[in-house]
């Protein structure tokens, strides 16, 4: 079993609201310039951090929550960190299912990238692996939801509030060819975070759309590809023409977490709209 208390990261934070930005399903190429569906990830990922800048000039934490790089190779994940580091250099990853963890592992320049529990002020932020390697789809098993368990029980004791961040979606969003994919052992999943009221939100990547709705007291919550975007409600492979952005979130020391999502408005993408998925 794993032991969280090896994989926990304190953050040094002055007090007050935890500021949070997720970047998610980057699919950086081996090299730059390489393209998602016609679209280059560099450069959207790029607009997407200058979009943030903008709005968010002041962030404690950036979350990368899976399918950092396309094919999961060494050259994406410097680059990659070389793009976070813009932000801020307090950043943590978690692979999707296009990630390779040793290469992940490899390119990380500090044991925060891929810590496993990290806490804020009166904040727990637990980083959980959903991925089966050489699978598309999602699943915890009992390594990771005993992590879970654990890292939960500790918040408890401590009086701290918790979100749960993974890469497969644990809930059905409403896209047929997507809910194939989810969290296989979900129910699992939400048998734990429901005995812990400190539990007060999910947040997960892979569905490449915005996705905002409630589990009890707990806020589940999606985000946008920094590329390429899902159509909702769609019944196979289809993109769509909204553009990239990423979620912020504010976690207040009373518990309470507010969040929204903003988008590109001002660049022009290319999109392969007509293409029927892609590996």
């Amino acid at each position: 079993m794993s032991d969280s208390r090896a994989n926990s990261q304190v953050i040094a934070h002055p007090g007050g609201t935890v500021r949070v930005v997720q970047l998610t399903d980057t699919h950086l190429c081996r090299s730059e310039g390489g393209t998602l569906l016609g679209m280059d990830t560099d450069h959207s990922l790029q607009a997407v951090i200058d979009l943030v800048k903008a709005e968010r000039p002041a962030i404690d934490l950036l979350l990368g929550t899976g399918d950092l790089s396309d094919q999961g190779s060494l050259e994406a994940y410097r680059r990659l960190q070389q793009y976070f580091n813009q932000l801020t250099e307090t950043h943590c990853w978690l692979p999707g299912n296009h990630d390779d963890r040793a290469n992940m592992t490899s390119v990380a320049d500090r044991p925060l990238r891929l810590c496993r529990e990290l806490r804020l002020g009166r904040w727990q932020v637990v980083m959980l692996d959903s991925q089966v390697p050489g699978e598309v789809g999602g699943e915890l098993g009992p390594t990771e939801l005993f992590l879970l368990e654990e890292t939960l029980q500790a918040a408890a004791r401590e009086g701290l509030f918790s979100l749960v961040c993974l890469h497969h979606q644990p809930v059905k969003v409403g896209c047929e060819w997507l809910d194939e994919q989810m969290v296989a052992d979900a129910a699992d999943f939400f048998a734990v975070l429901e005995r812990f009221p400190g539990v007060r939100g999910v947040l997960w990547g892979h569905v490449h759309q915005q996705i905002d709705r409630r589990h009890d007291e707990i806020q589940l919550m999606a985000s946008p590809s920094t590329c390429v975007q899902f159509a909702p409600d769609s019944l196979d492979f289809k993109a769509d023409p909204a553009p990239p952005g990423y979620r912020w979130l504010e976690l207040n020391e009373d518990g309470t977490l507010h969040t929204g999502v903003s988008r590109v408005r001002d660049v022009v993408f290319k999109v392969d709209l007509e293409s029927g998925g892609y590996k």
